[in-house]
């Protein structure tokens, strides 16, 4: 038997339960991991509410690193006693043990903790088609980043910086916005004290952004679109404040023929090649030190109610992570 956090039911992080399930077996084309840390992200919260369906009764958790203990029949990409990390479930990963399709995982290098693994992956995987392949960018352009210090915030705005790119970052206070100075933004605003696109324009000398990313969603979108400039691009890849509301296509046309995508990780690291691809850019970074990951809270697993009770109050700084052994 081991431990996993899951839920019967939708609502708030008091509806997140310790409970003793068995040690799954792995299927043939899955490896079973021992978790050394599983990471938190906000679509762990948007499930556990309902925002994005799931079956129920549901493990949560979609993210995680640890050590290879056992592999199904057909597995050729991993052995017993690999580093290993994941980001795109199965669900489950709030857990001791997980069994993931060897497609799904990617080798850790030695030089990375699986601790540090377990909470850059998805964060830093999104970071990667953010900037490298949902529009290129290149040295000179000027964009906004919204929650420049959450977990991707940092990640995202250390790439862009590397690339040349000059960041303008929000965040909600003092202590924050030097952090996300620290990993590459030029440019801070207060977003509960400043006007958020009146301070983007007197920035950018009346142009706007050319890429707005906003993972914030319904208190900045409309901030979002008024920061952009002609013929740029609003990311909406997040809904941390909630969904947002839509938005008429005139409405694009209006503040300049902008563009505007809703994106998801999901589709692209479809293929394991792709997955591959991402996770060697992002590791690559990490081991030449232009990203240095940010561990702002360790929780053991059974405390996995308050993680998220700080993630939706946002009281985090980088990456949060659950530790199976506390």
């Amino acid at each position: 038997m081991m431990r996993q956090i899951g839920l019967s039911r939708l609502g708030g992080p008091e509806v997140l339960e310790l409970r003793e399930v068995p040690i799954p077996n792995p299927k043939p084309d899955e490896i079973l991991i021992e978790m050394a840390a599983c990471g938190l992200n906000f679509i762990d919260t948007y499930q556990r509410t309902g925002l994005y369906p799931i079956p129920l009764p549901s493990g949560l958790g979609l993210e995680g690193a640890g050590v290879v203990t056992a592999i199904g029949e057909s597995v050729t990409r991993f052995a017993i006693g690999d580093r290993v990390a994941f980001s795109s479930g199965p669900l489950g990963a709030y857990a001791d043990y997980a069994a993931v399709p060897e497609g799904r995982a990617v080798k850790v290098p030695d030089s990375i903790g699986l601790d540090v693994a377990a909470g850059i992956l998805l964060k830093g995987l999104t970071a990667e088609f953010l900037i490298q392949r949902l529009r290129p960018l290149k040295a000179g352009d000027t964009v906004l980043f919204h929650a420049a210090a959450g977990g991707v915030g940092l990640i995202a705005c250390s790439w862009l910086a590397h690339l040349g790119v000059s960041v303008i970052g929000t965040v909600g206070s003092e202590a924050k916005a030097e952090l996300a100075r620290e990993h590459g933004c030029s440019e801070i605003i207060l977003y509960r004290s400043e006007p958020i696109a009146e301070r983007v324009r007197a920035l950018t000398n009346g142009k706007g952004c050319e890429i707005v990313y906003d993972s914030v969603g319904a208190d900045t979108l409309v901030a979002s679109l008024d920061s952009t400039a002609r013929r740029g691009l609003v990311v909406s890849f997040g809904n941390a404040s909630g969904p947002p509301a839509p938005v008429s296509p005139l409405d694009l046309s209006r503040r300049g023929s902008l563009f505007l995508t809703r994106p998801t990780l999901f589709d692209y690291v479809a293929t394991t090649p792709e997955l591959d691809q991402a996770a060697k850019d992002l590791f690559g970074l990490v081991e030449k030190g232009v990203i240095r990951p940010v561990i702002g809270a360790r929780y053991p697993l059974e405390q996995a109610a308050d993680a998220h009770r700080a993630l939706e109050g946002r009281q985090t700084t980088g990456a949060t992570i659950l530790l199976p052994r506390g």
